[in-house]
C-alpha cells in the first residue's frame, strides 16, 4: 500500500476487507514489532485488560462469577474494521470498542467496563504494549553489542589513525574505537529498561483517580493478573512523565546507532575506505553509476534517528496537561510512541547488520595512519622535550616548527626531528618514535570490556 497514515483508532483497509497494520513507515518495519502495534493486536489488549477487570469484580463479589464466564466463553476482540464503523457513529473508539464486544453477548454484556473510564483502559493496554515493544528493542540491543564486542576483540590490535575536528591526532586501533561503542549500548540498555520498568504500571483509579468507580482492590487485582504493577497515584491517565522517559531513552539510543553509522559513513568515504558496508550479489548502488558502493544503510540509520529525536520532544510536550487529563497528548502518541519503537528496531537489525558484515580494510587504516609522515608523534616528542627540561612553549614551538614544514612540504616529521640537534642531544628518539606505545595501555580497556561481558551473562543466564 505504500506509506500509509490512518489515524491512530483506526485500521486501514487493503482490497478484500483485511485490515493492515498501522503505520508511518511501513518501509522500515519489521514484522514482530509491527504485530505489537497492530489494530488487531491493540483490540486484544484492550479486551485482556476488561477481561482482567471483571475478574476482579468477580473476586470481590461485585459481579456474579458465572457472567463472568459466560462473558469468557463468548466474547472475542471485534475486528478493527467493526470497531471503526461503529466509531463512526459513536465518535469514541472505546466505545465503540465496547458496543462490538456488548453485540456478541446477551444480558451478561452489562458488565462489560464495569466501573471504568476509558483511560483505564487505553493506559492500562499501553502498558502491555510497551512491555512486549521493550523486550523486542532490549533484543536488538543484545544482538547488536554482541556483533559490536566481536568485531572490537576481532581488530583490538589492528592499528588505525584516531581523528580529532575530522584531522588526523594519534593512533588507536579499530578495536579500542569498537570498545567504546559495546560500552554506549551497554549505557542506552541501562536507560531503556530503568524507562520500561517506568512504564510497568496500570491504573483502574476512574474518572480523576479517585477510585469513586470502582475499589483499590479492583486495579490491584486487574494489574496483577497483567504482570503491571498498580500506578501509586493517577488523575485520569498515568501521568506522561513516564512516557516521555521511554521517548527520551529511545532517542538516546537512537543517537548512539547515528554516532556508530556516521562514522562509519565517514570511514567509508572513497578519499579513506578503511571500511564498506557489505554489498550484495546483484546490488546496485546508483541507478546511474554502475562503479557506486554507497553507505545507504549507516545513512538510512542516520536519517530515522532524526524522526525518533522528534518523538522524544513530543513526549516532553505531553507531560503538561490540563487539570487530571486533557487528550491533547493522545492524538500525538497514538503516532509517536508506535513509530518511535518500529524505527529504533528496524536501526538496531540493521546496525547489527552492519557491525557483523562490515568490510574492514586493515592496509587501508595504515596507509592512512602513515599518511601524514610520522606527525602524529608529535605530542610524544613534546612530552620528552618538557621531561629533559625544557620550557614547554619552548618545546612546544620547537616541535611545532618542524611538525609545520613536515605538513607543507609533505616531509618526514621523525626524519626533521633527528635532523634537529637541539632535540637529538635531549631525548631518546627510538623511544620517542615508538608506534607501540600509543596503545600499550589499550589492555585496560578490553578487560573491562569482558567484565561487562561476563555481568550481562551472569545476569541474563
Amino acid at each position: 500500500m505504500g506509506n500509509v497514515f490512518v489515524p491512530r483508532g483506526h485500521a486501514a483497509r487493503a482490497p478484500g476487507g483485511v485490515s493492515t497494520i498501522e503505520q508511518v513507515i511501513p518501509r522500515y518495519s519489521r514484522p514482530a514489532m509491527s504485530r505489537v502495534w497492530s489494530e488487531e493486536t491493540k483490540l486484544e489488549r484492550w479486551l485482556a485488560v476488561e477481561l482482567a477487570a471483571l475478574d476482579a469484580w468477580a473476586e470481590l463479589g461485585t459481579v456474579p462469577r458465572q457472567a463472568v464466564e459466560a462473558i469468557r466463553s463468548h466474547v472475542s476482540a471485534p475486528s478493527p474494521g467493526r470497531v471503526a464503523e461503529l466509531e463512526r457513529t459513536t465518535n469514541h473508539d472505546v466505545a465503540a470498542f465496547v458496543d462490538a464486544l456488548a453485540e456478541q453477548l446477551g444480558e451478561e454484556g452489562r458488565w462489560l467496563h464495569f466501573g471504568l473510564t476509558s483511560s483505564d483502559v487505553l493506559d492500562t493496554a499501553l502498558s502491555l504494549a510497551v512491555r512486549d515493544a521493550g523486550t523486542l528493542v532490549l533484543d536488538g540491543v543484545d544482538r547488536a553489542f554482541t556483533a559490536v564486542v566481536a568485531r572490537a576483540e576481532e581488530h583490538r590490535a589492528t592499528p588505525t589513525i584516531g581523528r580529532t575536528h575530522g584531522i588526523h591526532a594519534e593512533p588507536t586501533t579499530l578495536g579500542l574505537k569498537l570498545a567504546g561503542w559495546a560500552f554506549q549500548l551497554e549505557r542506552d540498555r541501562v536507560r531503556l529498561e530503568r524507562a520500561l520498568e517506568g512504564m510497568r504500571v496500570g491504573k483502574l483509579s476512574g474518572a480523576v483517580g479517585t477510585y469513586a468507580s470502582a475499589p483499590p482492590e479492583v486495579e490491584r487485582l486487574t494489574c496483577e493478573a497483567l504482570g503491571l504493577e498498580p500506578a501509586p497515584s493517577s488523575t485520569q491517565i498515568l501521568q506522561r512523565d513516564r512516557h516521555a522517559e521511554l521517548l527520551s531513552a529511545l532517542a538516546l539510543l537512537a543517537a548512539s546507532l547515528e554516532r556508530f553509522a556516521l562514522e562509519i559513513r565517514h570511514l567509508a568515504r572513497t578519499e579513506v575506505r578503511e571500511v564498506e558496508e557489505p554489498f550484495a550479489r546483484g546490488q546496485k548502488g546508483s541507478s546511474a553509476m554502475p562503479h557506486k558502493r554507497n553507505p545507504i544503510v549507516a545513512e538510512r540509520i542516520c536519517g530515522l534517528a532524526r524522526l525518533v529525536r522528534g518523538y522524544a520532544l513530543v513526549g516532553l510536550e505531553n507531560v503538561a496537561l490540563w487539570h487530571e487529563r486533557d487528550i491533547s497528548h493522545s492524538s500525538a502518541e497514538r503516532v509517536v510512541l508506535p513509530d518511535a519503537f518500529l524505527a529504533v528496531d528496524y536501526m538496531l537489525d540493521r546496525f547489527a547488520w552492519l557491525a557483523e558484515g562490515l568490510v574492514i580494510r586493515p592496509e587501508r587504516m595504515r596507509a592512512n595512519l602513515e599518511a601524514t609522515g610520522g606527525l602524529f608523534f608529535s605530542q610524544r616528542l613534546l612530552l620528552s622535550l618538557v621531561e629533559s627540561g625544557l620550557a614547554r612553549d619552548r618545546a612546544y614551538r620547537l616541535v611545532q616548527r618542524h611538525a609545520m614544514r613536515a605538513w607543507d612540504e609533505g616531509l618526514d616529521f621523525p626524519g626533521l626531528a633527528r635532523g634537529d640537534a637541539e632535540i637529538a642531544s635531549r631525548v631518546d628518539l627510538d623511544e620517542v618514535f615508538d608506534h607501540d606505545a600509543f596503545t600499550r595501555n589499550s589492555d585496560v580497556v578490553f578487560s573491562r570490556l569482558r567484565e561487562l561481558v561476563s555481568e550481562r551473562e551472569g545476569v541474563r543466564a
